[in-house]
């Protein structure tokens, strides 16, 4: 082939992909899809990097999916003119991540806690996967990829095709329903409407989610998949729960002792799921014992009229409009009733 060809066919072959894409590009964003984030151990890391600010700048929030969906940080900067560290990580327990925190002795800021009973009162392998492969990735990251980030970060924000969670190759794999072979569990798949995240790492239900019911059952269909695998399992009790609650508490006295501050919330759920977690994590027997274990204060939604009544769409987490309101009644109830200088 000679140099003539050669460039034509280079400049035929741009065409054709550089249309492919536009079209693609074009076709997501007509059925409601935005531009958003890998939220995995990237974009985690970047924000655990993070933790070092003053406490006069930042609050650091971890836990799992919850807290994740339910605070609102454009609405935590406006009326706190401060920013937020968001580290909870999606069906996974936040005690390595408090641990981590309390072990390292650069960190002295403000810590919320949130507390998904299921998960919070584990020991599961499973449910540490991941905030142990995110721990992982940011002591281990090298400048490369730390670079290789900032040029990701300009195309996620601009390109809704870029979201790999949902419109990749192997996401298209894996909705292929391949029949489970013994001991194989299949993780469900999850519509693309339930959620997006944000640069900050704030997870966000699409309007659209919020909108069709039939979404929502597909996701409270999953939840009550989970529920049916655990329905056999006792929730940890007597020396177990003394002993996690043991652990916690050294955590947090390591954090108090560098100056820093520990709340805990209690973040909203609804519906079979609320009456569930009721029924396995009696309030007094966890929620309570964890304040009462630590000496910290906290704020559990059920006690606040803005926040009591709140229906989850799928059960389990809020809406953006419905995060506005909580994280405007935790600000208050930090500032109003437990004295934090937000």
């Amino acid at each position: 082939m000679d140099t003539n060809s050669l460039k034509k066919a280079l400049l035929l072959m741009l065409v054709i992909v550089t249309t492919a894409l536009v079209s693609w590009e074009i076709r997501l964003r007509k059925i409601g899809v935005q531009p958003t984030f890998d939220a995995g151990d990237v974009l985690w890391s970047d924000k655990r990097a993070m933790v070092y600010e003053s406490k006069d700048k930042v609050t650091v929030f971890i836990g799992s999916s919850r807290i994740h969906f339910d605070i609102d940080i454009p609405t935590w900067k406006t009326a706190t003119g401060k920013q937020v560290v968001q580290l909870g990580i999606d069906g996974s327990s936040p005690m390595p991540v408090l641990t981590n925190l309390a072990d390292d002795p650069n960190f002295k800021g403000n810590l919320i806690i949130d507390i998904t009973e299921g998960l919070f009162f584990s020991t599961s392998p499973f449910n540490m996967e991941e905030p142990n492969k995110g721990l992982k990735y940011f002591k281990d990251r090298t400048f490369a990829q730390k670079a290789s980030f900032q040029i990701n970060k300009v195309l996620e924000s601009r390109f809704a095709f870029l979201d790999k969670e949902n419109f990749s190759m192997n996401a298209y794999l894996a909705e292929l329903h391949l029949q489970n072979r013994p001991k194989v569990f299949e993780m469900p798949i999850w519509p693309w409407q339930f959620s997006g995240a944000s640069f900050d790492n704030q997870a966000i239900m699409y309007p659209v989610f919020v909108s069709d019911t039939n979404l929502q059952v597909r996701v409270r269909n999953i939840w009550a998949m989970f529920a049916k695998m655990g329905e056999k399992d006792v929730p940890m009790h007597g020396k177990e729960l003394d002993s996690l609650l043991n652990v916690v508490k050294v955590s947090v006295d390591k954090i108090k002792s560098r100056g820093g501050n520990v709340f805990f919330t209690r973040t909203p759920s609804s519906g079979p799921y609320l009456i569930g977690e009721q029924m396995g994590f009696p309030r007094d027997k966890y929620y309570e014992r964890v304040l009462a274990t630590t000496g910290c204060q906290g704020m559990h939604f059920q006690d606040y009229a803005p926040t009591k009544n709140m229906i989850c769409p799928e059960w389990s987490h809020l809406d953006q409009p419905q995060s506005v309101v909580f994280t405007k009644e935790l600000i208050r109830v930090l500032r109003e009733e437990k004295g934090w200088k937000l």
